[in-house]
């Protein structure tokens, strides 16, 4: 097997991403208190009935996170008594707020030497549904590319997310191998387009529903020798 090209998710695979996540949150609601306090106190739940609303209107934006958070937010913005422009202005500086913290990941300790390893053997890029900036973490020299799901307009396991990369990086599927952490986006959507799948399972879970992943690892240390165990034909 000879392998070309490695693509990455970034959340749970990379990093963490529940505590940075939860800490975005809750600057983004002290950010708000401070200035849209028409939100008033239950400004959290005061959003959550905006997204579900937003979400009823255009379910697409399900897999385009960063537009569902702006819209969101200008709608929940909206209903507090905001004029329209005022909450557009609010919303897009709210979201900036977001995404800042949004961005401060604490890397796994094995990924900045696992990436740079691999990357002096394969092409490596990133296939994010995410709203993770590989520039904006300090990440981006170890790829060639970073593909997200906004910018796509279509987000894992759609084939034409994990095809966008193949053509980019001009690499035929059996070529190639993505690793991630999530069975269905992760695993079987890049399985369904003839690619190799490496499951990030740090926790040990069981494997559930169908098929299997061609290979599963507790960390990313444990890649390059898998890789090399597969281009032996091992």
């Amino acid at each position: 097997m000879t392998l070309r090209l490695i693509t990455f998710d970034l959340d749970d695979t990379l990093w963490d991403v529940g505590p940075v996540l939860d800490t975005a949150e809750a600057g983004l609601l002290a950010w708000l208190a401070e200035h849209a306090p028409e939100l008033g106190a239950a400004a959290g739940e005061r959003l959550q009935h905006s997204k579900r609303w937003v979400l009823e209107q255009d379910p697409d934006l399900g897999g385009r996170i960063s537009e569902l958070r702006r819209r969101t937010l200008r709608h929940g913005l909206l209903g507090a008594g905001y004029a329209e422009a005022e909450a557009a202005a609010l919303a897009e500086q709210a979201f900036e707020h977001f995404l800042t913290a949004r961005q401060q990941v604490s890397l796994f300790p094995e990924v900045l030497p696992t990436l740079e390893q691999l990357g002096r053997q394969f092409r490596l890029g990133v296939l994010t549904n995410g709203n993770a900036d590989v520039r904006r973490i300090g990440i981006a020299d170890y790829f060639h590319f970073a593909f997200n799901a906004e910018e796509l307009g279509v987000s894992k396991p759609d084939p034409r997310a994990f095809h966008a990369a193949l053509a980019h990086a001009e690499v035929p599927a059996h070529a190639a191998v993505h690793i991630g952490d999530h069975p269905r986006d992760d695993i079987r959507g890049a399985q369904a387009v003839g690619m190799r799948a490496v499951w990030v399972n740090p926790q040990g879970k069981p494997w559930e529903g169908e098929g299997r992943p061609d290979a599963q690892i507790a960390s990313l240390a444990e890649l390059p020798a898998l890789l090399a165990a597969w281009q032996a034909g091992r």
